[in-house]
Order: structure tokens, then sequence, then C-alpha cells
């Protein structure tokens, strides 16, 4: 039996897959989350062999949540879930050691050949990313594509939780350093962003789509 955590901060997209999920034989799902910090929780205490994680979560988020859980959970593979074709997320995920990276308009059959082949210990990208990232490389922009490739995975995910407008005090308790740490993380993502405010950082962060919600022109 394969036993599926599920993660994702939206009830409607949790429950819908939990529901296809249990109509597969062989496969259980054995808790949900709706949150990076839940997440990394249950599955220390679950120790799924899958986690399928939403790439734009509450707190953590999903790169943050990722690292965390591999750390303790040597058996588990993780899939990411994005509802946005963004190459970004795909390739900080798959450095941060997911195993998958699918888009959720990619349908549940394409969930299900993930799992498939993550178990065989095989790595898999939806198909629209693989051909964004194909694209890039194709045509050198690979590099250019967006200001946040900059970043690492700590600057990225403090990021996103700035321009979401959470408070440094809270962002250092989330990603469990120091307020003077995340001061430090900030001045470096406006050095290499060439910024100098949250607004512009916010601005910018809307502009390629790097919050929930829909591309900006």
């Amino acid at each position: 039996m394969t036993t599926i955590l599920i993660a994702d901060d939206h009830d409607l997209v949790r429950t819908s897959i939990s529901r296809m999920l249990t109509d597969v034989y062989g496969y259980e799902v054995v808790g949900e989350a709706c949150s990076g910090e839940e997440a990394v929780k249950n599955a220390r205490s679950m120790q799924p062999d899958i986690v399928l994680m939403d790439v734009k979560m509450p707190g953590y988020g999903g790169i943050e949540a990722t690292r965390k859980i591999l750390q303790s959970c040597e058996n588990t593979r993780i899939i990411a879930l994005t509802g946005v074709v963004e190459d970004l997320f795909a390739k900080q995920l798959m450095n941060a050691g997911a195993s998958g990276y699918v888009t959720k308009g990619a349908g549940f059959e394409e969930i299900v050949t993930a799992i498939k082949s993550v178990q065989r210990g095989e790595r898999y990208m939806s198909r629209a990313i693989a051909q964004k990232i194909a694209l890039a490389n194709f045509s050198g922009a690979a590099d250019h594509e967006s200001p946040f490739d900059k970043l690492s995975d700590r600057e990225l995910q403090t990021t996103i939780m700035i321009s979401r407008g959470e408070r440094v005090q809270d962002i250092a308790e989330t990603l469990s350093v120091s307020p003077k740490t995340v001061n430090s993380y900030r001045y470096r993502i406006f050095e290499k962003l060439g910024i100098n405010t949250d607004v512009e950082l916010a601005l910018l962060a809307v502009k390629h789509n790097l919050l929930d919600g829909e591309p900006s022109d």
C-alpha cells in the first residue's frame, strides 16, 4: 500500500485529490495539511511514501517544507504541485530534493503517473513545464527569464513572505532564525534585485507571478 500525504492550502483541492486517489487501488491518503509547517509535522509523524506538496502555501511554503521533510523522512518522496507553469519554482523545488513537479491543470491521470514514476526512483516533470525549461535553454534565456533566479532557496522563501506583508519577527519564527538574519536576507535580496524597499519587492513579485494569482502583464 502506497501512503500519501496531501499538502495544499485550498480545501477543495485537497478534498478532490484525496477522493480521486482513494479510488485508485493500492493508494491510501493518510493525512492532509494546509500549510508548510503542518506538512512537515504530519510527514514526520506519518512517514508517508509520497507527499503531494503545493508550491505556494502559507508559512514555510513548498520549498522550505520539502527540505525539512526530506531531512527527517528518508523514505519519503515529494511531488510538487503548482497552479502556474513557472520554471523558477521547478528549479528551486528540484534543488530542494523534490522528485516530481506537476501542474494542477495537467489532470489527475498525470498525478498518478508522477507517483508511479517517483516510486520507481525516477524524476517526473509535467510536459508543460519541461517544455518551457527546454525552450528557455534553447533560446539562451534560461538565466534571464526571472530576476528571482538570482536568489538562493532561503532568499526566495523570504521574498515570498515579505511580499505577502509578513512581519520580520513572524518570518524569523517560521524559518527558525533570528530577526537579524531575516534582515540580512532582505538586504541581500535588495542588492541582487537592484531595489530598495519592500514595496518594490512586492511589485516585482506580482509582476513575475511569484505570489498566488494570475500573472501580471
